[in-house]
């Protein structure tokens, strides 16, 4: 088989092909394992392709297992071009007072991946990655997020701290998850709104200058023996906060 093209990539994964097929980015042909297509949603994954006018190159699953060892293919590989990462300033402005939520130095992809998903589910406005020293987006993150990254909007920016300064001259309110001496707990906290949600790393936590910059900072009680949640399900269930907030106050 001849080599892929540089400066493309290999998605893998049923969920992350067929969200990627339905997402913004390039795409150059699907790779289908051979008798894979007689199951129904590899089936509806081909059907997509053809309506985007993709080449479909049937092939032996050792095939398919050699351009992706060690992953959990799912009979399906889709090429495509890089992962569309967008404007910093086209984020904010499309982001339509949705809330943002920032990462500082997420390392560990099945982290972001969660994170990202999380985002994805309650209709963020979009998502501020470091551009350094943090995972990007990568065929990985996409198959762990289960393709919900395809529909996000990921901007990377090279200081964190300037971006969310632009967020506050934009209206937004800096809200900090962190635990602290000043955190407040997330569930009884005044949190205006716009809110860019910032979640800190998995092993230092939040930058001081980050922690410096914020309106508020929050932490979930933990009432049981452990003093803390990971990033990934403490920064989910903060998500889930915001968009509870929203809906309570679209129905008053």
């Amino acid at each position: 088989m001849r080599e892929r093209p540089r400066g493309t990539e290999l998605l893998y994964g049923r969920n992350a092909v067929m969200e990627a097929l339905r997402g913004r980015r390039s795409l150059r042909r699907l790779f289908v394992a051979e008798g894979s297509a007689r199951q129904p949603r590899v089936a509806a994954i081909i059907q997509a392709a053809e309506k985007r006018r993709l080449p479909v190159k049937h092939l032996p699953q050792r095939d398919l297992a050699e351009m992706l060892p060690d992953v959990n293919h799912q009979g399906v590989a889709l090429e495509t071009g890089p992962y569309p990462y967008v404007g910093f300033d086209d984020l904010l402005r499309q982001a339509e007072g949705r809330p943002i939520l920032a990462l500082d130095h997420i390392q560990d992809p099945q982290n972001l991946a969660t994170l990202m998903r999380t985002a994805e589910a309650v209709g963020v406005g979009g998502l501020l990655l470091p551009d350094r020293r943090a995972a990007g987006v990568t065929p990985a993150v996409v198959n762990a997020s289960a393709g919900a990254v395809e529909h996000l909007r990921v901007a990377l920016v090279a200081n964190l701290g300037r971006a969310l300064e632009e967020c506050q001259e934009a209206g937004y309110w800096v809200v900090a998850l962190e635990a602290g001496p000043e955190a407040q707990t997330l569930f009884t906290a005044d949190l205006p709104e716009p809110t860019v949600l910032v979640v800190g790393s998995e092993g230092k936590g939040m930058a001081p200058t980050l922690l410096r910059r914020a309106d508020v900072q929050v932490a979930l009680p933990m009432q049981g023996r452990v003093d803390s949640l990971n990033a990934a399900v403490a920064g989910s269930i903060a998500l889930y906060e915001l968009l509870r907030r929203r809906l309570a106050a679209q129905g008053d």
